[in-house]
């Protein structure tokens, strides 16, 4: 069984009509799927969806083999296993580092304070902000806030991570520390669910590409598979995007 399922999930709004048409995507325990696509096709809220921000009108999403689309009443519990890094980073301004990390752990799974302390050290330690513990979020770069929202995010023990386009904002030097510390979470065996623009890491962290495009997976595969010889045109057409042939 997989550790997290998706079936046939339906999202539509109103105003802008249907955004995912019926996907269906298993991830296994240790794998890492990353999630590719145009602007607007689906993406962020196939994640949003999972994490239960969204509500679906059809289908189902499962972890552990539980249902935990559109629950309400124990959706907080739910959330404590799947951990979720955004884009804008979500820190509160103002408590310092280390109380940011703190605060899940210790108010919503009634851990003792001292135990996670000790492991949010230690998690900023391997993010490499250890001497920023005690320094609020306004005094950190864009790439030292991505961490300690990643760190934060794995001090809820969380069974699967996922990741919205969290280097989207950053400057290159910036994405490239966040994306190192995303790489040592794959070489562990952390199960990822990964939505990113950056084609050269996908290529080199993933286990599985998954194509999105209108809101269905027009193509999935292994990276490699993907990245040399992709089967739809749709897919040559997107990757043709990120090619430059030498101006002249």
């Amino acid at each position: 069984m997989a550790l997290l399922e998706i079936k046939n999930v339906v999202k539509s709004y109103k105003e802008a009509g249907g955004i995912l048409k019926g996907v269906s995507l298993n991830v296994e325990k240790g794998e890492v799927v990353v999630i590719v696509g145009p602007s607007g096709c689906g993406k962020s809220t196939l994640l949003r969806c999972i994490n239960g921000l969204e509500n679906i009108q059809q289908g189902e999403i499962l972890l552990d083999g539980e249902v935990i689309s559109n629950r309400k009443k124990d959706m907080n519990i739910v959330r404590q296993k799947i951990g979720m890094v955004f884009q804008s980073y979500d820190l509160f301004p103002h408590l310092n580092v280390l109380n940011n990390i703190l605060l899940g752990p210790v108010k919503a799974q009634k851990r003792q304070k001292a135990e996670v302390t000790k492991e949010a050290e230690t998690l900023l330690e391997r993010v490499g902000l250890l001497e920023k513990k005690n320094v609020f979020p306004r005094q950190l770069s864009g790439g030292q806030k991505q961490r300690v929202a990643i760190a934060r995010a794995l001090c809820m023990n969380p069974e699967i991570m996922l990741f919205d386009e969290v280097t989207a904002a950053l400057d290159p030097e910036m994405v490239r520390e966040v994306l190192d510390v995303m790489f040592d979470l794959a070489k562990e065996g952390k199960t990822m669910l990964i939505v990113t623009h950056q084609m050269e890491f996908a290529r080199a962290v993933a286990d599985r590409v998954i194509f999105l495009d209108e809101g269905v997976i027009v193509e999935e595969g292994k990276p490699d598979d993907f990245f040399t010889n992709p089967k739809t045109q749709r897919a040559k057409k997107f990757l043709k995007a990120f090619t430059f042939e030498k101006a002249k």
